[in-house]
């Protein structure tokens, strides 16, 4: 559901009136407890608090007690527009609360530039039973429309969030809260919860040792032990081949650049906030790079170029630097440094929409054969009154059109979403769905008319006259990293028999079994598997328990009759025994199933 959807559903306003509720519980539990916001977020919603003491266990089934007492009543949420003055007044004790009223009512000037008085009703708060909120809305008629065993707030443990985002101001409690339309979605919600759990790529990340976090090397930046680095590695291997099939050319970039660079792109300052500090390089300034796409834009006006020379599609895994807070930080999912499946298309006008749809075949063709084919598309456009954007408007909607043309050519359903452009063109997400029905936004394509002009980007046409090129950004994966602990929990770390970093252990019965163990190693190596013979001295059985925990697909038991009959006893991490097959035999049927980048284990 997209969020504009979802803002004028019922759901959302049954988690916008229940978070109010809970805000109700909560000030009943803590008096002198100072109330922040209170959002509908995705299968959700939560209210920030600043709390005299640390909320425990035995308060939270307290506030969800009374909560659903409040909710088995019939007390209306009632609307009245007020002045500021009155809103202040109503407020006088919760400090968040008035500094949100002043900068709603701040920053109004005449022409001329004098304040204007502050205008009569001018903001709305919302009232049931004995709480009162600043809330532009909307709600359920009364508390009759929440189903009381449709909610609770027991599932997620309460977090710190800092007011407003910013480290450097208080930090609160933020309480979170799930509502639904019925009990049994609930259930449901709870069960995909537990599920999740399960399928954490932090946890699998450790018991499958892919990666690990170290403080001493620092927070958000991810070591990749061999097993992780080995599923990173087939990945990108595949999407190069991908790219140069298509045409993309190899280049790499420096992981830093002059200042001078982004401030001519527009990543600095607009993102400033997200960027590491500029380092001092004998009186330059370099910047850690947040972005690729001015590289390649230097490297495209490293000569002059001839309108047969394009399009022009340069790709590298690029690694970029961000500055993310401590408390946003999350696994891979979220990360301080990261590497992007980036790739620049320059192109004439007459070749976007033929790029353009290419480009989008590319990444449904990633997505299908990872299994991902649960997902919609979001063209995000600019928002019309923010000033984050850059650009003619006439360029934006010469790009806008061209997305749309080339998502009905394609017969791709999308829709349009204000606000989710790049500051520099309109952009066409991917957003999909996990087996756990989770969404996340992967795979970009974007228009883009602007960097060509900031750099200067030309051609010279059939006309011999100098023209502009037009850029595509696009990034399949998006961030390796992120997209990588997706697929993690995606699979539950049980990866198809391509993807898997280990794809076959070879065990043997007793030692006397270890020569003939060795011997199917070489030979399986030889035909490109990822495999190894366990000729540790360690019992048959608990070698087998722990290659099944590492989820590997496929498990090759060896022992006097396969030795005598050249052949191997397969049996599959979920314990399924395939039986004894000629070694030969199991070589060509698990190539074939690599080779194919089948889904299933079984041969």
């Amino acid at each position: 559901m997209s969020e504009e959807i979802y803002e004028e559903s019922q759901l959302y306003k049954i988690r916008h009136s229940a978070a109010h509720v809970m805000a109700e519980a909560m000030l009943e539990r803590f008096p002198e407890a100072k109330i922040a916001i209170g959002p509908p977020i995705e299968d959700g919603f939560y209210y920030d608090f600043e709390l005299p003491k640390t909320i425990g266990e035995d308060d939270i089934k307290w506030v969800e007690k009374r909560m659903k007492k409040i909710l088995s009543q019939r007390h209306e949420f009632t609307r009245r527009e007020v002045s500021a003055a009155e809103a202040r007044e109503l407020f006088r004790d919760q400090p968040y609360k008035l500094e949100l009223i002043d900068d709603l009512v701040k920053d109004r000037l005449d022409d001329n530039g004098a304040p204007i008085a502050e205008p009569a009703d001018c903001l709305t708060i919302y009232s049931q039973n004995k709480f009162t909120d600043l809330c532009r809305g909307p709600h359920v008629h009364s508390t009759k429309d929440i189903n009381p065993k449709a909610v609770s707030i027991s599932l997620r443990p309460p977090a710190g969030a800092y007011w407003r985002g910013d480290e450097k101001r208080q930090q609160l409690t933020r309480v979170y809260g799930t509502a639904w339309e019925r009990p049994e979605e609930l259930r449901d919600y709870r069960a995909r919860l537990e599920e999740a759990i399960k399928r954490d790529h932090r946890a699998l990340g450790e018991k499958l040792d892919l990666f690990i976090i170290d403080s001493m090397v620092g927070k958000g930046l991810p070591l990749w032990l061999p097993a992780g680095a080995t599923l990173r590695d087939t990945l990108e291997r595949w999407l190069r081949e991908i790219q140069i099939e298509r045409g993309y050319l190899p280049v790499i970039t420096p992981h830093l650049g002059n200042i001078e660079l982004y401030k001519t792109s527009g990543h600095y300052p607009y993102y400033a906030d997200s960027q590491y500090r500029p380092i001092d390089v004998d009186g330059d300034e370099f910047l850690l790079r947040p972005m690729n796409c001015p590289h390649h834009c230097r490297i495209y006006t490293s000569q002059p170029r001839s309108y047969r020379d394009l399009p022009l599609r340069y790709a590298e895994f690029g690694t970029v630097y961000r500055y993310e807070q401590s408390g946003e930080l999350r696994g891979l999912t979220r990360v301080r440094g990261f590497t992007v499946d980036d790739a620049h298309l320059f192109v004439r006008p007459d070749q976007l929409l033929d790029e353009f749809k290419g480009v989008v075949r590319l990444i449904q063709h990633v997505f299908g054969s990872l299994g991902m084919t649960d997902f919609r598309a979001r063209l995000g456009t600019r928002a019309p009154d923010s000033d984050k954007y850059v650009g003619d408007n006439a360029l934006w909607e010469e790009a806008t059109v061209a997305i749309v043309d080339a998502c009905d050519e394609l017969g791709l359903e999308y829709h349009i979403e204000a606000g989710e452009a790049a500051f520099y063109g309109p952009k066409l997400d991917f957003i999909v769905r996990d087996v756990l029905k989770r969404e996340w936004q992967l795979g970009t394509v974007q228009v883009d008319y602007n960097l060509p002009q900031r750099f200067d980007l030309g051609y010279v046409d059939r006309d011999n006259e100098r023209k502009r090129p037009v850029m595509i950004h696009r990034a399949p994966f998006g961030s390796l990293e992120r997209f990588i602990g997706i697929l993690i929990e995606h699979f539950a770390g049980a990866f198809p028999p391509w993807l898997a970093p280990t794809q076959a252990i070879i065990v043997p019965i007793r030692e006397s079994h270890n020569q003939y163990a060795s011997e199917i190693e070489g030979l399986l190596k030889e035909r490109g598997l990822r495999v190894k013979a366990d000729l540790q001295d360690r019992n048959m059985r608990s070698k087998i328990k722990q290659h099944r925990r590492m989820l590997i697909p496929w498990l090759l038991i060896v022992g006097d009759r396969d030795v005598a009959n050249r052949a191997v006893s397969v049996r599959l991490r979920t314990d399924e025994d395939l039986g004894a097959m000629p070694l030969e035999a199991f070589a060509d049927a698990a190539a074939t199933n690599i080779e194919a980048q089948s889904q299933e284990i079984t041969l």
